[in-house]
């Protein structure tokens, strides 16, 4: 049996497939985990809203995102606050 997959992977396959010019919600990859998690429907997909968080900001800080806040990217991903929007950098 295949194991599901981890949180940043999808946050990563759906930034992918929106390409370098697009944003993604946070939401969206909140929805898209609960369905491909293992759990079924069982699991509301905003328990997931703070993992993707937690997920997105480690991977910004490894360079592999970009998080956006009003359509700049924040200065420092480790303590931002609000509503933010994410994607893959313009380079890759």
């Amino acid at each position: 049996m295949d194991a599901p997959p981890k949180l940043a992977d999808v946050i990563l396959t759906l930034c992918r497939e929106a390409g370098p010019d697009k944003t993604i919600d946070p939401e969206q990859v909140a929805r898209k985990f609960v369905t491909v998690d293992g759990r079924g429907a069982a699991t509301a997909w905003q328990t997931y809203l703070n993992p993707v968080r937690d997920n997105v900001v480690k991977l910004a800080l490894e360079g592999k995102l970009v998080i956006y806040r009003k359509g700049v990217p924040v200065e420092d991903p480790a303590t931002f606050k609000g509503v933010y929007r994410f994607g893959i950098p313009a380079s890759g």
